[in-house]
């Protein structure tokens, strides 16, 4: 993988750049939308390449271990061939779905034993297995096995958490050099910056990981349920000691404001369930701020669904029929919203890229935060 920095921003910490990899060029700062199981929930393969164009999307460790299965990505030759998809993929190595499973797992210095959410079957994860796991899955970019530590979180407990991140990290290195790559592509390393909300542990995290030398980092352990001006404390701190010359990504983040926030701090890469999962609820993301597509007031509007949007479900449905077929509980409807939404913040994050290259982005950041933070 290559990284090029083609420009930061004079005034904030934006940056626009390039990373390249054996699958495609990935255009920054860039939003991944999340394939959790081998599938952008909503949206076929077709619509998610030619309509919402992401470089990069997303697929999870824990969930394609245990559904397909290792066995069956290898015989169809990785993930990108199981799921026709030629473009490139990162996977999380499903460090945050174990500490999601919090009553049914149990960490302990060798790995994470844990029980599935499908049949209560007994696994076991170590930083060794889960790399030999993203190999046979054959993502682009595979993250080393963290803990995600909950919010509020004790500092000792902190602390201890992040020191083990680290022996696992070693552990994960150590390992990934003995496993050659199995489908005629190189995968990229990146590591993860745990610490929670308390400064000191960021620094000595943002330090240690820095020095592991990887082609990229990531910042864990945010969006967990802090105040948002905590993540951004955290995000700043962390981006000051992470090289300049990698990618940096923000994981699980978030919100449209949250994303434009955190590329002004030197944030290149993001992921985030939010625009599908908020779709299927009803939830519109726009410019100029969040519509319930569930309430009465747009029963007869027959107004685009986005008049600035960029994908065919923006110009060819309207309001009043989106709403009626969230009313009707019909598939379509998750379908359109979900189309929007990606397409919207895929939309977002190349205006970012526009702006950050044309030198204007604080003012336009600034001037989109205040219109996104609103209920139509």
């Amino acid at each position: 993988m290559k990284f090029k920095l083609e420009h930061t921003d004079s005034v904030t910490q934006a940056r626009a750049g390039e990373i390249i990899t054996d699958h495609g060029v990935i255009k920054t700062p860039i939003f991944m939308p999340v394939g959790t199981a081998g599938s952008v929930k909503g949206v076929h393969q077709r619509e998610l390449r030619d309509e919402i164009d992401p470089d990069i999307i997303l697929g999870n460790t824990y969930h394609l271990f245990l559904r397909p299965k290792i066995p069956i990505l290898e015989q169809a030759g990785g993930l990108h061939k199981f799921m026709g998809w030629d473009r490139n993929i990162l996977t999380d190595s499903g460090g945050y779905q174990v500490y999601s499973l919090s009553a049914n797992r149990k960490i302990k210095e060798e790995g994470v034993k844990f029980k599935s959410h499908i049949d209560g079957s007994l696994h076991m994860f170590t930083p060794e297995n889960v790399m030999e796991i993203q190999r046979a899955i054959g993502a682009d970019i595979i993250m080393a096995f963290d803990e995600c530590t909950p919010y509020p979180c004790e500092y000792n407990y902190a602390k201890q958490s992040m020191r083990m991140t680290h022996r696992w990290l070693d552990r994960c290195i150590a390992h990934l050099d003995k496993i050659p790559f199995k489908y005629g592509y190189s995968q990229s390393f990146f590591p993860i910056v745990q610490g929670s909300t308390f400064k000191d542990l960021r620094i000595q995290s943002a330090e240690y990981i820095a020095n592991a030398g990887a082609v990229g980092n990531a910042i864990g352990g945010l969006s967990v349920g802090e105040p948002a001006e905590e993540m951004y404390a955290m995000t700043e701190v962390v981006c000051t000691i992470l090289p300049k010359d990698k990618p940096r990504y923000l994981m699980g983040v978030g919100t449209p404001i949250n994303i434009l926030e955190n590329i002004a701090l030197g944030i290149d890469m993001f992921d985030c369930v939010m625009p599908t999962r908020n779709a299927r609820n009803g939830m519109l993301f726009t410019a100029h701020g969040t519509i319930n597509i569930k309430n009465k007031k747009w029963e007869n509007d027959f107004s685009q669904i986005d008049e600035e949007g960029t994908t065919f479900v923006d110009r060819e449905y309207n309001k009043a029929y989106l709403r009626h077929l969230f009313a009707a509980n019909e598939y379509l409807g998750k379908q359109i919203a979900t189309i929007h939404n990606l397409g919207f913040y895929m939309r977002l994050v190349r205006e970012a890229r526009k702006h950050i290259l044309e030198g204007t982005f604080l003012n336009w950041k600034d001037q989109m935060v205040r219109q996104m933070d609103k209920r139509l």
